[in-house]
Order: C-alpha cells, then structure tokens, then sequence
C-alpha cells in the first residue's frame, strides 16, 4: 500500500537546489507522479506529486527531505492526496485546453485581476502563467518601445466563447490592452505561412492616398479609402473610383512615395525571425504591386500578390489591370500559396487592418486584425491594437529570448 504526497518547496533558488531533493526521492525509489518548477526573480516554487510506500510516511525520506530543507534554507510542506482527488486529476487530461495572451505596453495588477476573474467566471482552470517578454528595466533610457506579454495556459470546457469573446473585448477597450485566446493544438505550435496585408498593416499609410496627394485629389480618394476600409462601400469599385482619379499622375511619383514610406513598428524584427526559422511570407495586398514590390526586396518576402496600376508614356492611366485583389481574391491567394508549399491552412497565420481582409483572417490557421477598424477587430478572432507587429510572435509560442534577431526588448520605432 501507499500513500500520494503532494510536496511543496518555496525559497532562494539555487544551483542544485532540485538535484538535492530529488536525490532523496531517488534513494528510497519514490516514483514521481507529477513536477511543476517556476522562478521568480531568483525565488523558487518547486512541486512534485509522489507515491510513497505507506510504511514510509514517518520513515527517514520525509525526515531527510526536512532536514535537507533546513540546511538549503526553503520551506517544504506535505500535503496528503486522496486516490479520487488524483482519480479526478488524471481524468482532467481529456479537457480542452486554451492559451490566453496578455500584451500591453506594460502589465498591471488590474489587467491580470479582469483576466483572471473572467477566465474563473466561465469555470476555467488556469495550469499556468509565463511571462514570454523580457525582463524590461525600471527606467526606459533607450527610448522607444516597451513590451510586455504573459500567457495562460487554460484548461476546461468553455460553454460559451461567443459570450467569452464579447467580454475580452470589454476589457481591452477599457483597459488599452491585448487579448488573443486560441485553442492549444499542434498546429499553433507548427505554423509555417504568414501573410500580411500591406497598406496600414506592414506599413503605417495607405499608398492609394499618398498618390492622390501628389495628383492633388486627395481629401475625395481618402474619404473614399475610409468608407472601404470600414466596409460601407464595395471594394472593387471603391479602387476603380480611386485610381481613376489618379489618371495623368507622373509614373516617377511611384518612386518618390515608395522611398518614404514608414514600416510598422516590429516588422524588421518579425520577418528577421520569421526567415531564420524557415516560414514563407507573402504580401496579399489591395495596394499596388510596385510598392509590394519594393517591400518584398526590403524585407526579403517569398511571395507578393496586389494589384497593378496601368501605365501608358510614363502616366498612369486610371485603370487596374487584371483581377482586382479583393477580400474574396485574398482569401483565394492564401490557399493557393499555402497548397502551393503544402502547408495546410491550420498552419497559416493572415494580418489585416482592412474589411476585405476579413476573408482572409477567417480562412488562415490564425487571423491577426491589426490596429484595424472596429468591424474588424469585433469580426476577428485575434486583434492586436497596442504593440507592433513582433507582438505576433508572442501568439506563435515564442519569447523575447528565442529573438534571433538579437533585437533589445525596448525597439526603436523602424523607418
């Protein structure tokens, strides 16, 4: 017969620390059903569920256990667990389990409390929490960026996302943070496409409206940009109303434009990374190919699909050539791509800002609305508002310190 122990240490880390512990455990063979470790800030918190013989309980193990605390200065504990309480642990395996993402410039006490109580509101268990950012110092004296994340592991039935989904909203609107929350499965871990929209996604303007400055029509192509982009009005024929203002503008404008134009914040640091571990990227853009273009050799982009101005004796003409790129064709471009490198769409990651990324977004593996417009965020799963783009690799599973590109957790704004 035996008994289950659930031990419990908690002090100053230290090399050697668990070798010690467990080396006892080792001698008197006690199998080991269960071990968590985490350090905070040099303090450890150690447990370990084990069986021990029941003849054992006051025998030497747990006598040198205490006395092997007292010399390393923790604090140890036992605590008793009956057959059906672990019964009960072992049948929670088959449970679905979820991440949830934290980001925000930097993390609060209020943002962990609205998070976690929402999570026990809907009679979820959280396994456990990870800082995936890096350490970030008390005073910012590089400038620039800060950037935090925590993720929970999740486990449990959820009875109600949708319902769920409307309540992490809330929070983020109140409290001017991120919530991404998807369900943990190979596939998260196995992603090997992304694909990005361009205008206001990879970079911080909409060509279309930098072109109609130029040709000085301005103020009517933006009004129009804004009522596609919400979704008030029809994409196609919004861009065909568009470029068609743009009739007579000079070609050398494309390359005046292309040189100005501002990266998002964290987009070097995410492609950097993003190549070095082998994922194919493309652009899948209702912008202008000539500037997709100029990106893809900038940022070393596998495959760019936008649509291309017509141009006749150095002017454009107002026309688009070809089939628009529009929300259906984006969604239609993820696929070919993804069956074209044989990756399945579980594996494929889409970003957005735009209502006819939409398409997109709900197709791929994982859609990221980006600082989009509010029918967007509310129609997408995964929103990110608050950090730059390198925020997407948190969602991936990666932390600051598998950066490859050996960026400091305070980035300088990319132009």
């Amino acid at each position: 017969m035996s008994e289950l122990l659930l031990i419990n240490i908690t002090g100053p880390d230290k090399p050697g620390l668990t070798s010690k512990i467990t080396a006892i455990l080792a001698g008197s063979k006690i199998p080991v059903l269960d071990i968590g470790q985490a350090v905070i800030h040099n303090h450890l918190s150690l447990g370990m569920l084990v069986e021990v013989p029941k003849e054992s309980a006051s025998s030497p193990v747990l006598k040198d256990l205490l006395f092997c605390a007292h010399t390393l200065c923790i604090q140890i504990t036992f605590t008793p667990v009956t057959d059906s309480e672990y019964e009960g642990w072992v049948q929670e395996q088959g449970k679905h389990h979820y991440l949830l993402s934290l980001l925000a410039r930097k993390i609060t006490a209020e943002q962990l409390e609205r998070v976690s109580t929402l999570i026990a509101e809907h009679g979820l268990n959280i396994n456990s929490i990870n800082r995936m950012s890096g350490r970030i110092p008390l005073e910012n004296e590089h400038g620039g960026h800060t950037k935090a994340c925590v993720e929970f592991s999740i486990r449990g039935t959820l009875e109600n996302e949708n319902r769920f989904r409307e309540q992490m909203v809330a929070i983020t609107d109140s409290l001017g943070v991120d919530i991404a929350f998807q369900e943990d499965n190979i596939f998260r871990r196995n992603r090997r496409l992304v694909v990005f929209d361009m205008d206001s996604t990879l970079i911080t303007s909409e060509v279309i409206d930098e072109l109609a400055l130029e040709a000085g029509v301005g103020e009517e192509v933006a009004a129009i940009t804004e009522q596609a982009m919400r979704g008030e009005i029809d994409f196609t024929g919004s861009l065909q109303r568009r470029v068609s203002l743009l009739k007579g503008l000079d070609e050398r404008v494309l390359e005046t434009i292309a040189q100005r134009l501002q990266l998002t914040e964290g987009a070097e640091t995410l492609f950097h990374n993003l190549h070095n571990l082998g994922f194919k990227t493309a652009i899948i853009s209702g912008g202008f190919t000539y500037f997709g273009h100029y990106l893809q050799k900038k940022l070393n982009i596998d495959y760019v699909y936008a649509n291309t101005l017509e141009i006749e004796d150095g002017k454009l003409t107002g026309n688009v050539l070809g089939t628009v790129v529009d929300g259906k064709r984006k969604a239609e471009l993820l696929e070919i791509i993804a069956r074209k490198e044989n990756i399945r769409l579980e594996q494929t990651i889409a970003v957005g800002d735009g209502a006819n990324d939409l398409p997109m977004l709900g197709k791929a593996g994982l859609g990221i609305a980006f600082r989009a417009k509010p029918i967007v965020r509310e129609s997408a799963k995964q929103a990110i508002s608050t950090l730059g783009l390198d925020a997407i690799l948190y969602l991936m599973g990666f932390r600051d310190r598998d950066d490859l590109s050996v960026t400091p957790h305070i980035l300088q704004t990319v132009s």
